[in-house]
């Protein structure tokens, strides 16, 4: 069965197929690290995880390519260090790592490449100037813009009207713009701020603008165009619309990517997450409460496309959810996801059919590949045996009673009494212990 991947640009799920056969390319935009991640933020890096982990399935580990990138030059970051008091590296220093960690803990593999965008401020200015030079931007006033007009077809990706394109990109207005849509690729910096040589012969240091520092990270690690960008649905205007149009009037091409895979909005408790309703959530306060695996679990449980309504039921359900796997998942394990499981993600990261598929693994056949499954997805294989340890139920008789009545019910099967040894088996039972037999012996344990 083929993989089959929903494109925002072209607006229809098609079967996925890399533009090299044994070089798969994904780039997914990365964190702004000037503070502690929000819940939000945690969609994204989870959803693009399990299509990491699908694809390094498909094609092999070694032939699949993830960059998510750092942005560590911003507004927010300068704001906010000197808010703080402390350097614009230490604080995305600090920053960076808590990100990291919290994602680790979210069960989350690294990706292939983690660039920052301050280590690539030559590649940005090459593409500017390519731009420049190709007639798509322009320098005015120490800046350089690009020129939206100079592309025809601007505005593809997000298929929004002109008047929704000014609302949505929050248009600065500047007596050296040629037209209120152009965008900044480079700009003074202020007395303080990070700066660098400018590119086309502008003499006052200056820095990046957002956009060009996805376009020219991509570049950099994955190629002129290639298979996949990620992001959230928040970012397809203007930042993404804004690096299909530098991308492809720098290099010529028809597209920056091939498949374009945007995650819906995420709402706490059915209303939007913000300060001001005081119920915005961080990561790192979800983790002090919820385990890993759970935020996990209950992340993918509505599909990645449709917004998702973050509750404390929601956690709830799925921590029951993630109890009853563990539970019923053997602890020799296929190393390989259920085939069930496996074609609900092949049409397009279908992950709460993929959990439906899993709950009917939860018997003597599945355990195996349950366990697999569990591994496939992420959930730790020793956070199951450390959950299972955490979570074995006390016995209701005491260990050497247990023993004793089990020693004779096998007297009673020795001398074929097997009423009296089916009485001892049910009477234990109801008392929450069960018994297996095997050729080995009888082993006990208590029912959860």
């Amino acid at each position: 069965m083929d993989l089959k991947l929903y494109d925002t640009l072209t607006r229809d799920k098609r079967v996925f197929a890399p533009i090299h056969p044994a070089r798969v390319r994904m780039y997914v935009c990365g964190p702004t690290v000037y503070d502690f991640a929000h819940i939000g933020n945690a969609r994204p890096v989870i959803v693009f995880d399990v299509l990491y982990r699908l694809l390094r399935y498909l094609y092999g580990a070694d032939h699949v390519t993830y960059v998510r990138n750092i942005t560590d030059v911003d507004d927010k970051i300068n704001a906010r260090a000197a808010e703080r008091g402390i350097s614009i590296r230490d604080l995305t220093e600090e920053t960076y790592n808590n990100f990291k960690e919290d994602v680790t803990a979210l069960g989350c593999l690294p990706p292939t490449v983690e660039p920052r965008a301050t280590e690539h401020i030559e590649e940005m200015k090459a593409l500017i100037e390519r731009l420049v030079a190709s007639g798509n931007a322009y320098v005015a006033e120490e800046h350089v813009l690009f020129s939206v007009p100079s592309m025809k077809d601007y505005g593809k990706l997000s298929n929004r009207p002109l008047d929704e394109m000014i609302a949505g990109a929050r248009i600065d207005v500047a007596s050296y713009k040629r037209d209120p849509m152009d965008f900044v690729l480079w700009k003074p910096s202020n007395r303080g701020d990070p700066s660098w040589a400018s590119p086309c012969h502008i003499r006052m240091p200056g820095r990046p603008g957002w956009h060009i520092e996805c376009s020219a990270m991509s570049w950099k690690h994955l190629g002129e165009s290639f298979d996949i960008h990620g992001g959230g649905i928040d970012l397809v205007f203007p930042h993404h619309e804004n690096e299909v149009a530098q991308s492809c009037c720098a290099f010529h091409t028809k597209v920056m990517a091939n498949f374009w895979m945007h995650n819906g909005f995420l709402q706490v408790e059915g209303e939007k997450m913000s300060k001001s309703l005081g119920n915005f959530t961080i990561i790192r306060d979800v983790l002090a409460d919820w385990s890993g695996d759970v935020v996990r679990l209950a992340m993918l449980s509505s599909h990645y496309r449709q917004p998702i309504n973050w509750t404390l039921k929601g956690l709830e359900v799925a921590e029951k959810a993630l109890a009853s796997f563990f539970d019923a998942a053997s602890a020799e394990a296929d190393l390989r996801p259920a085939p069930t499981v496996l074609e609900a993600l092949l049409d397009d990261i279908n992950t709460p059919k993929a959990i439906t598929e899993m709950h009917g693994l939860k018997n003597a056949v599945g355990r195996r590949t349950l366990a697999g499954t569990l591994r496939f997805f992420g959930f730790c294989p020793d956070d199951l045996k450390a959950w299972q340890a955490k979570h074995v139920p006390e016995p209701s008789l005491p260990a050497e009673e247990i023993e004793t009545r089990i020693a004779a019910r096998n007297a009673a099967r020795a001398a074929r009494n097997f009423a009296e040894s089916d009485r001892i088996r049910d009477e234990l039972a109801k008392l929450g212990v069960l018994l297996k037999d095997s050729k080995d012996g009888t082993t006990w344990e208590v029912a959860r």
